[in-house]
């Protein structure tokens, strides 16, 4: 007995919502048979139609297809027409390209209708997989096959097997409502109209409670509705004894609410023309109030050129002092304790330096504001002697010129 193989049918895993309750498909294909059917050339033309209902409640559609093969030739002599019904469930997946696959199984009934030859009417159990590919939204081409076994008493017992290659067009129809409905809902606003006490003077104070109650307008006015003395530009000083009425936001005054000169970090720099305004007491600046030179604080690991990340935020603050100020430029010199031979320290000190210039760079830093300098274990600001005193002379010094 010939074997008859079963197409695949998993192809995907999640099915997919249909657009149409309804699905018309005519179809025409070839049958193949098994030799024990006695058919000629174990194989003929067969058409048929298939209905399909779908439905968003579930994933698998009921089929109802009707099949029909006239003048079906067997091998010795005459010939037979061939019907077949079946009631299938369609389960239709994800679509694939262009392509939507379904599987489909159930049973149906074939008949031999004029010389059954030996042949049985006998239910049969079908499985098939195809795929539809959409012309327009409710018109496809639809390819499928199909496989069919049926028991059989009159064939030694074997049961008989056909496989169906159809090809045909689904129109779909009867548009459905997706499956989940939102319902409309609408809520009744009552709008309550609620007396106001009257503000004649429109200063915030009704009448009842005015102590002031012809006010000009666009006066400030406290809880009673008389006026208070403004201070305008909030430095504190009153605006009928303010002689300099548009005083910037935070600008130390005073009494007469006019700008004092001040040198908040007593570097001998006017705030008004500090670049850097918070400078350490005792530290030597410029004419611009910066630093003359500064230790930057970069740690690195042991033995390492590698900055840590607890530098970062001091790299980010002089950065931008570089990026705003570009009329400065900084010598980065880096230094080491006296552990280690001198060479050693010397290299180490410049790999260190030029890592701290990279890093200014890679944050905007213009390389030309930039120089790196190695300067080993020498120019010690505290002693060697102690952990202590070493960590101090590990160290990165920024020493600025201004253009």
């Amino acid at each position: 007995m010939k074997k008859l193989l079963l197409i695949p049918a998993l192809l995907g895993t999640m099915a997919i919502a249909q657009d149409y309750k309804y699905e018309l498909s005519p179809m025409i294909g070839y049958n193949f048979a098994e030799g024990n059917l006695g058919i000629d050339n174990d194989g003929y033309l067969t058409g048929g139609l298939e209905f399909q209902i779908n439905s968003n409640d579930s994933k698998i559609s009921p089929e109802f297809s009707l099949y029909y093969a006239p003048n079906v030739d067997y091998a010795t002599s005459g010939s037979t027409d061939i019907i077949r019904g079946a009631f299938n469930g369609v389960y239709t997946y994800d679509k694939v390209d262009t392509f939507i696959p379904f599987a489909k199984a159930g049973l149906g009934l074939e008949s031999f209708t004029t010389n059954k030859a030996g042949n049985e009417d006998h239910i049969f159990l079908d499985a098939g997989a195809g795929a539809k590919v959409n012309f327009t939204d409710n018109l496809a081409l639809k390819l499928e096959a199909i496989y069919m076994v049926k028991p059989s008493f009159t064939h030694a017992g074997n049961a008989d097997s056909n496989l169906m290659a159809l090809v045909g067009l689904t129109y779909s129809f009867g548009e459905q409502a997706p499956k989940e409905m939102v319902e409309e809902t609408h809520e009744e606003v009552v709008i309550v109209a609620v007396p106001l006490d009257v503000d004649s003077d429109g200063d915030g104070i009704v009448d009842a409670d005015d102590k002031c109650p012809n006010t000009p307008a666009d006066t400030t006015v406290d809880v009673t509705g008389c006026p208070v003395a403004q201070d305008d530009d909030h430095d504190g000083v009153l605006n009928a004894q303010d002689k300099c009425p548009n005083t910037p936001a935070n600008t130390e005054v005073d009494a007469q609410g006019c700008k004092v000169n001040l040198d908040t970090d007593n570097d001998g720099v006017l705030n008004d023309k500090d670049l850097c305004p918070n400078t350490m007491i005792g530290t030597k600046v410029n004419d611009d109030g910066c630093p003359a030179k500064l230790n930057l604080k970069i740690t690195f690991g042991n033995n390492s050129a590698k900055i840590t990340e607890a530098s970062n935020k001091m790299l980010d603050q002089y950065a931008t002092f570089l990026t705003t100020n570009t009329n400065y430029s900084a010598k980065i010199v880096g230094y080491t304790d006296s552990r280690g031979s001198a060479k050693y320290n010397q290299k180490l000190s410049q790999k260190r330096a030029e890592a701290v210039v990279k890093a200014l760079e890679e944050r905007g830093v213009n390389p030309a504001q930039l120089q790196a300098v190695g300067m080993g274990e020498v120019n010690p600001i505290a002693s060697n002697a102690t952990e202590e005193g070493r960590a101090k002379n590990r160290r990165i010094e920024a020493e600025l010129t201004r253009k």
